[in-house]
């Protein structure tokens, strides 16, 4: 009686390897995407932080003029995010800050850039715009 060889044949590899690739073309975009809008949702999360410190700022001072963000000291907040972690995908920044109303938003840098940037005013509005330099079509987050 012959004995039969066990194994796997070269196409029965290589359907395989085709059927991987497959999938993985699929889920690979995929799953980019949803580490930057979850990178997105944490700079949300530290823009409302910072509006937070705007808030402590001002109850303090009666005025938000004054109020930077950085790591010096007298910095009321950090100026990168995210706030844990090495790698930082957002510059944030105090803008049209006056004695009653300010203006905060994040830049996206590094693997978010193309992404457009985030805001957060003082009256409560969040907009999101399409662009990097906060032009195009507005939309709220």
């Amino acid at each position: 009686m012959a004995q039969r060889e066990k194994g796997f044949t070269l196409i029965e590899l290589m359907i395989a390897v085709v059927i991987i690739g497959i999938i993985s073309a699929f889920a690979f975009p995929a799953y980019t995407e949803q580490v930057r809008k979850a990178r997105q949702a944490d700079t949300q999360g530290a823009l409302v932080s910072l509006a937070n410190a705007m808030e402590r700022f001002f109850t303090q001072n009666n005025t938000f003029l004054g109020a930077s963000v950085g790591t010096g000291a007298g910095d009321i907040f950090p100026d990168e995010a995210p706030l844990d972690g090495t790698i930082k995908y957002y510059d944030l920044s105090i803008l049209a800050q006056d004695g009653t109303t300010y203006t905060v938003r994040a830049i996206p840098k590094g693997a978010q850039a193309g992404t457009g940037c985030i805001e957060l005013l003082s009256i409560g509005t969040k907009n999101h715009y399409a662009e990097d330099d906060c032009t195009g079509a507005i939309d709220t987050w």
